[in-house]
């Protein structure tokens, strides 16, 4: 089979407030962990997984990537910064990098404040095999259960907004494959919530939002100063980051 995934995208633009002070020179993903900036972990996880090459949108602090990453590159693999003059939220960042994917069939996106260790293959094999626009990865065991699934793995609702019932309720991890074809169906230069982008494909292409249950590995978001805190306080040796 032609692999279809070489590119993963790595939203990093945002503001990070709730990790203030840490954020307020730094973008959230270079914010140091173990004696490196966190993305670095995301990009040594997703290299093994044998990507080729990282999307990285930026906004806030945007000169520290290129401080950071002075020929653009990790482990001789190419990081490509795309600016934002405006910061677009989460769909319209991925709106915003569709002209750097002209040779790709489909992306994994990754939230650039996750660390986890789940199997990113599960999630690919799933998303090869049912060619949906958008496959989440999702767990189980979370407070914030905000994604409803069916028995076949259709994603029927978000946060409850389409006030469905019948399904299960999962917690989205912020890691989640996407069929590049589907982009050319989003407002270019607009502000918008991935969010938004799933609901109106749900409502008016049903069965193009998929999700896939993948408990195995760990799982952490360093999305405010107390989980960083905690988070720092782990053994990288008993991490993911031999």
């Amino acid at each position: 089979m032609k692999r279809r995934f070489k590119t993963a995208f790595i939203l990093g633009a945002g503001f990070g407030k709730r990790l203030r002070p840490f954020t307020e020179s730094l973008p959230k993903p270079l914010i140091p962990l173990w004696g490196k900036p966190l993305i670095c972990y995301i990009l040594d996880r997703l290299i093994k997984y044998g990507f080729e090459r990282f999307v990285i949108n930026t906004h806030h602090a945007h000169e520290a990537y290129f401080t950071t990453f002075p020929n653009q590159t990790w482990r001789e693999r190419p990081l490509v910064f795309n600016y934002e003059s405006i910061l677009l939220d989460t769909g319209g960042g991925l709106k915003n990098i569709e002209h750097l994917l002209t040779e790709d069939e489909a992306i994994l996106c990754h939230n650039g404040d996750v660390l986890t260790t789940m199997p990113y293959d599960r999630l690919i094999e799933f998303h090869n095999e049912k060619r949906p626009y958008f496959t989440m990865a999702l767990r189980s065991e979370s407070p914030q259960k905000h994604i409803l699934l069916d028995e076949y793995g259709n994603v029927k609702d978000i946060r409850n907004i389409l006030k469905k019932k019948n399904g299960k309720r999962l917690h989205f991890t912020g890691v989640y494959a996407v069929e590049t074809e589907c982009l050319k169906y989003i407002e270019p230069s607009r502000p918008i919530s991935l969010i938004d982008i799933l609901i109106e494909f749900i409502k008016s292409k049903p069965g193009k939002v998929k999700g896939v249950v993948i408990d195995e590995g760990n799982w952490y978001e360093v999305g405010t100063v107390e989980s960083y805190n905690e988070i720092k306080k782990l053994d990288p040796r008993t991490f993911f980051l031999q």
